[in-house]
């Protein structure tokens, strides 16, 4: 078990709504406390920091005075629109006050916006600009104003891990209203332990997660677990921290007070498998037999039509799509060579058989090995 301080120069903050949201709604002054010491932290460490924030829509509620989250996506993007603009100014106005005159940069993102490849290296390259300015802090949120339900990215734990994989930070911390992820529910059972250490994020480790309950927020543990998990592909350690604690990131940095660390992978994904897997929206999922699962994880096989027994989803040539397993388990994601059509007539068959049923074979494969990362 490891919680010793590791040496960091980038730096990615979440900051969650239910951090952000006290009982007369948006608390403007639990966000000048984070502000103000990530401001000292960056003087002093000379660090390269990105927030990533929620906020937005509780803000709108707070000045529309909604005490109900929207539950319609058209209202909830009005209500965001609303919301940012108020956001960005707590923020420019903090940073300014306690940073000696640091300065912020709005980075709005959408899912989107990350499914083509181009795009997802250019705001990689935007970031590292922002950072090269010197006295510049991005703030990154989803446009909730203009996202489509089905493609968003649904809660700000899994943008900060993308960010977090795509600038190659050093540390993600995921700030929330919890100490971290403990063996029970706390707010049920009094008797919880914080664990403070995790490896290996494995499925007795998602069964103590759960989402949410509360009106303002998306997510909730099981959220800040997949976050974890994309953050290790990426080779970058996350901790699970209270944001309402003191000193909160100083301490997350230096390995003190309660947290949970999930521990970093043993290798980084290399860029262009870390956009397979996680960079884009998933258009439906492939079911394979345990022959083919036993192919991909302990092979390193490209999957085969014969392997797969069954599909969900409709897709075209080239998107990204799940892989699970019999059990329902997803083992790998990755790019398909044939749209969801094709794979319906396909599926179950032997490769020297899909020109007899297509009418022609552009690939001896579903999914190459090439264009397929395991999870």
């Amino acid at each position: 078990m490891s919680t010793k301080p590791i040496d960091v120069r980038t730096l990615v903050v979440k900051i969650g709504t239910a951090l952000l949201t006290g009982p007369q709604g948006f608390d403007r002054a639990v966000l000048e406390n984070i502000v103000k010491e990530m401001a000292q932290l960056k003087r002093e460490r000379n660090l390269n920091i990105v927030v990533v924030s929620s906020g937005a829509v509780g803000c709108g509620m707070a000045a529309l005075g909604i005490s109900e989250y929207p539950r319609l996506l058209p209202v909830k993007q009005a209500v965001a629109a609303v919301g940012q603009s108020r956001l960005m100014h707590h923020y420019e106005v903090l940073f300014q006050t306690h940073g000696n005159g640091l300065k912020t940069a709005q980075v709005l993102l959408t899912a989107a916006a990350l499914e083509d490849r181009r795009t997802y290296l250019n705001v990689r390259n935007t970031i590292l600009a922002l950072f090269q300015l010197g006295d510049v802090i991005p703030i990154v949120n989803e446009n909730d104003s203009v996202a489509t339900e089905e493609l968003r990215f649904g809660d700000n734990d899994g943008l900060a891990a993308r960010v977090a994989s795509k600038i190659d930070a050093d540390l993600l911390i995921i700030l929330s209203d919890v100490d971290g992820l403990y063996d029970r529910n706390p707010a049920r059972d009094k008797n919880a332990r914080l664990i403070p250490f995790v490896e290996n994020i494995t499925e007795d480790i998602e069964a103590l997660a759960e989402d949410t309950i509360t009106e303002t927020t998306i997510g909730g543990m099981k959220t800040k677990l997949a976050a974890a998990q994309i953050a290790c592909a990426a080779g970058l350690r996350t901790i699970v921290a209270n944001g309402h604690r003191p000193n909160a990131v100083a301490n997350a940095l230096d390995g003190a007070g309660p947290m949970t660390v999930f521990d970093s992978g043993q290798s980084a994904l290399p860029h262009r498998k870390r956009w397979i897997a996680f960079g884009r929206a998933s258009r439906g999922a492939l079911v394979v037999d345990d022959g083919a699962a036993r192919a991909l994880l302990e092979h390193g096989k490209s999957l085969l039509a014969a392997g797969i027994t069954a599909l969900e989803g409709t897709f075209d040539v080239g998107a990204a799509v799940k892989i699970r397993d019999a059990s329902g388990r997803d083992i790998a994601r990755g790019l398909v060579n044939y749209s969801s059509k094709n794979i319906s007539r396909i599926k179950g068959r032997k490769s020297a058989e899909i020109k007899e049923i297509l009418g022609r074979k552009d690939f001896d494969e579903v999914i190459h090995r090439d264009n397929l990362v395991l999870l």
